[in-house]
């Protein structure tokens, strides 16, 4: 087992895999900045003046100005604002991520398709012209 580790480490796979964690956590933030801070705003402007990352439903049966307050006071809430914050990043996320792939596919099939172009057949020889030619005369006269 320790010897399938060590070629599993060695091999790459582990430091790609943590490079793309880091990465990965790293444009998260990006997209959750985004979301917050760009888009969410002027979307909950439109809807109505709205801030999507203040929605959420009160359980304690207080009245609660905000989610800031209610979290503050201790009530039992469900942040419903957050969770579509959540899934809009998500879906940014994984659009973005569809993309990449898409086209690193893409780029992927390019040198491939070329390769893999079928070669032209060799010329035939010189006997088998002759011999095509004499099948083609005796063909006519039947």
């Amino acid at each position: 087992m320790w010897n399938e580790f060590k070629k599993f480490a060695i091999q790459g796979n582990a430091l790609d895999l943590a490079i793309g964690v880091i990465i990965g956590a790293a444009f998260g933030k990006i997209v959750s900045s985004l979301v917050d801070d760009v888009l969410m705003p002027p979307l909950g402007l439109i809807i109505g003046k709205v801030d999507f990352s203040n929605l959420f439903l009160n359980l304690s049966g207080k009245h609660y100005d905000s989610l800031a307050a209610a979290k503050a006071a201790g009530a039992a809430t469900i942040n419903y604002g957050v969770f579509l914050n959540n899934v809009i990043s998500f879906l940014i996320v994984a659009f973005a991520v569809f993309i990449l792939v898409q086209q690193i596919n893409r780029l992927r099939a390019a040198p491939e398709a070329k390769a893999e172009k079928p070669a032209a057949p060799p010329e035939p020889s010189e006997e088998v012209k002759l011999l095509s030619q004499i099948r083609d005369l005796l063909r006519s006269r039947s």
